[in-house]
């Protein structure tokens, strides 16, 4: 539905330009069309991420959606240093806008925006649904800019308002884009996720009765809301595992959301199995 819209818009925006001689309108309908772009991808990786685990892929696709986040946020980055280049020629060449017609296009371009985010917004929330929301928002502060410069423009004729307006707007984007990026960078990375600190999750494993260290402790993210835990948990008693195995199971989804655990038990005392990729955080507690 939010393809459709966005898509529409486009072609009724290209129209009007093509009608006025509106090179500013011709411009944002581009910048609407490769938000429909951006939003086929999004859908079509939320398809692909559905399906389930093979044989090839154990985990399933579900991490299709992390890489369409990070294309699309690559993509916001190209339309922010478009945008900024052209206006920065608009401030050197002002073009001749008609303001009149830039406001109603602006404004039924501002509807259609609205739409758009409240369609996404009512959706699962995931990094791909976030980079699709993105750029609506970018859409709609492009839509509120288009409004002022075109009052501005229509009412005082000053042209470089719109200009500095989009460098405004693309700066703002920008900040957003960049923490998406970061985020599914961080994905693809197998980093910690943001707001978890891996000491407190591995001593908070270690506090429990029968534990006696926690070591080689890997968090991770499969995909969006989908957080991994992998560890080799040192014990006293081997009988008691299947218990402390429940136990800190529990703990892990009740107190940090993590759902994917898998944890190899070794006993006090009996060599320990060094994995290929030794955790540098240890957690010992002493009695």
């Amino acid at each position: 539905m939010a393809l459709a819209v966005t898509l529409g818009f486009s072609v009724f925006e290209a129209a009007g330009a093509l009608f006025t001689h509106s090179l500013a309108l011709l411009g944002d309908a581009g910048h609407m069309l490769f938000d429909a772009i951006a939003l086929a991808v999004s859908a079509g990786a939320y398809w692909v991420s559905r399906k389930p685990p093979s044989r090839r892929h154990s985990y399933g696709l579900a991490r299709a959606e992390i890489v369409a986040a990070l294309a699309n946020a690559l993509l916001m980055v190209g339309i922010v240093i478009a945008l900024v280049v052209e206006a920065v020629r608009r401030l050197q060449a002002p073009a001749p806008v008609d303001g009149g017609v830039v406001m109603i296009v602006a404004a039924i371009g501002f509807v259609a925006n609205l739409a758009v985010i409240y369609i996404l917004s009512r959706g699962r929330q995931s990094l791909n649904s976030r980079a699709a929301v993105l750029h609506a928002v970018g859409d709609l502060l492009g839509s509120i800019a288009a409004i002022i410069s075109g009052g501005v423009i229509y009412f005082s004729g000053w042209l470089p308002i719109d200009p500095i307006l989009s460098i405004l707007i693309a700066m703002l984007i920008l900040y957003s884009t960049i923490v998406l990026l970061r985020e599914a960078l961080n994905v693809l990375m197998e980093g910690v996720p943001f707001g978890l600190e891996l000491e407190i999750v591995g001593t908070r494993m270690a506090e429990l009765r029968g534990v006696v260290s926690v070591h080689d402790l890997h968090v991770w993210t499969l995909s969006s809301g989908v957080l991994a835990l992998s560890a080799h948990v040192v014990v006293r008693d081997l009988s008691e595992w299947n218990r402390l195995l429940q136990a800190t199971r529990s703990m892990l989804l009740d107190r940090f959301g993590i759902g994917h655990v898998t944890l190899q038990p070794e006993l006090e005392g009996a060599p320990a199995r060094v994995s290929s990729y030794r955790s540098v955080i240890p957690i010992h507690l002493k009695d």
